[in-house]
């Protein structure tokens, strides 16, 4: 199986969105909240399993940049100043194509730790794919060249 390779990706600020299309014809709308939570980086995955960080408070972070890395993935900047995540394109094509199994996975833990309601997911924010208004609006990459615009 080929690996994954973007056809556009558009930062949404307003719903806090990463709209992200894929050369099979899949595209998937990843709350930016989810992103944040399962980001790759040490400070939030640790360095093995069984070291995660569970992150809360998140429900209104945003993107304030993000940058190409080299021709495989992008590192955004959280507006928490989180910036030290490296996100591949195998791995954004995972968090949306699993993308519900893992909201309820996060949803499940914050529960347990007795953050209710600390998500955004309690806002009817849409899991199941970009609205035609958000793919709409706001600039992408087209190619997979990603010269992403936020």
């Amino acid at each position: 199986m080929s690996k994954p390779v973007p056809t556009g990706l558009t930062v949404h600020n307003k719903s806090r969105v990463l709209d992200i299309d894929f050369d099979d014809g899949k595209s998937f709308a990843i709350p930016f909240e989810l992103l944040r939570v399962y980001s790759p980086s040490a400070e939030v995955m640790g360095h093995g399993p069984g070291q995660e960080v569970l992150q809360v408070g998140k429900r209104e972070v945003n993107i304030a940049g993000i940058e190409p890395v080299g021709n495989y993935a992008v590192q955004p900047t959280f507006s928490d100043g989180h910036n030290t995540g490296i996100f591949t394109w195998e791995y954004l094509y995972k968090l949306g194509n699993e993308k519900a199994a893992l909201w309820d996975a996060y949803m499940d833990r914050l529960h347990a730790s007795g953050f209710e309601g600390d998500s955004g997911r309690e806002t009817g924010l849409s899991l199941t794919g970009p609205s035609s208004a958000a793919k709409s609006s706001g600039g992408g990459c087209g190619s997979g060249s990603c010269g992403c615009k936020s």
